[in-house]
């Protein structure tokens, strides 16, 4: 077998050359593909394994074969009808474009990710009762990293052109080797030179030294509306650290906090207030007057008979529900009943009147 001819370059192509021959025909004779061929992929394989290593290339071009003291390859079984894929010295790259090239025939084939995401930020957002209670807008400031505005986030001007990366030729990804005890390892990475783009700007940008993000302070708007409650979490996209070179924000999170309240106490919707009160009040089913989360006064009477253990409800005196402000919870007023410190003869005397009555 010519493994040249298999490839169908020539004997002085390059690594390059022969690199794109391979993935080209594996592509295409893939034996999960319309068009694949077992056999042929086998060959296909064979050749690339010989011609992509420099030793047992030169080794082929002098003897016409290989000597399998070198160390044979390894397989394994994990194709349709017990195809056994011959692994040897294909690295992980190739793998990963004979992949790319089959899925790319059903519509959902990956690419090469060249822009860097910003990363989440995470804030906490603190609100009164009453703010919460209304609703409220808010402007949030925070330093972070921002789209520098002399390249407009790009990291470079567009119009001055690209140069090809002389890193990866191009490629946008480089590859790496190294030795164990176990053998040779080889891995394709992103090129740290052109960020996996395969070419260079001609004008990067002085400010931000080709990142397309500075640190700075970033404002976001924010809108919490009526009936928000403690520990809710609001979601701003595109609202967080700018990506790099034109790539996407991360998000911001903001995270609610209610203050505590002097006067009232929520549980969810429902507010509860505490009312003190006389040992007369009570007795006599006074009136009773409070002012509500909202400012409006609120006025209820005593009920008869009375249990101070209870508490006084208020229907849709509460907080309202989060998403449907047309709806309130309740409110129950707690009775606090505040007895005397001392009672004089003239009280006594009258409540001892008052017991033989009851």
């Amino acid at each position: 077998m010519d493994y040249y001819q298999v490839l169908g370059v020539a004997k002085a192509a390059s690594e390059e050359e022969i690199k794109k021959a391979y993935r080209k025909l594996a592509h295409k004779f893939h034996p999960d593909k319309p068009s694949g061929d077992e056999k042929k992929f086998k060959e296909i394989n064979e050749a690339y394994q010989i011609l992509s290593n420099k030793e047992k290339r030169a080794q082929y071009d002098q003897f016409g074969r290989v000597s399998s003291a070198q160390g044979g390859p390894g397989g394994f079984e994990g194709f349709p009808g017990g195809f056994q894929w011959n692994a040897g010295n294909v690295d992980q790259g190739d793998l990963n474009d004979i992949f790319e090239g089959i899925f790319d025939g059903f519509g959902f084939g990956a690419r090469r990710r060249t822009y860097k995401h910003g990363s989440d930020i995470e804030i906490i957002q603190e609100l009164s009762l009453e703010e919460a209670f209304k609703g409220v807008s808010r402007k949030i400031k925070f330093k972070t990293l921002t789209a520098c505005k002399d390249c407009n986030g790009k990291g470079h001007d567009a119009s001055k052109g690209f140069d090809s990366c002389s890193t990866c030729s191009g490629q946008g990804e480089v590859r790496e080797e190294r030795k164990s005890f176990f053998g040779n390892f080889a891995q394709v990475k992103e090129c740290p030179a052109c960020h996996g783009r395969g070419e260079i700007p001609k004008d990067a940008c002085k400010a931000c030294k080709g990142e397309g993000r500075v640190p700075g302070e970033k404002t976001v708007d924010l809108d919490l509306s009526s009936g928000i409650n403690d520990g809710q979490l609001i979601k701003v996209q595109n609202g967080g650290e700018a990506g790099e070179r034109g790539g996407e924000s991360g998000d911001l999170y903001v995270i609610v906090r209610i203050k505590p309240h002097p006067q009232f106490k929520r549980v969810k919707t429902d507010l509860l207030i505490e009312k003190e009160i006389q040992i007369t009040d009570l007795l006599a089913e006074k009136d009773l007057e409070i002012e509500g989360i909202d400012g409006e006064s609120i006025k209820t009477r005593i009920p008869s008979g009375a249990d101070i253990r209870q508490n006084i409800k208020i229907p849709n005196k509460g907080m309202p529900v989060f998403g449907a402000p047309s709806r309130r919870g309740d409110l129950f007023i707690s009775l606090n009943l505040k007895l005397p410190k001392r009672i004089s003869k003239k009280a006594r005397k009258l409540l001892d009147e008052l017991g033989e009555e009851l």
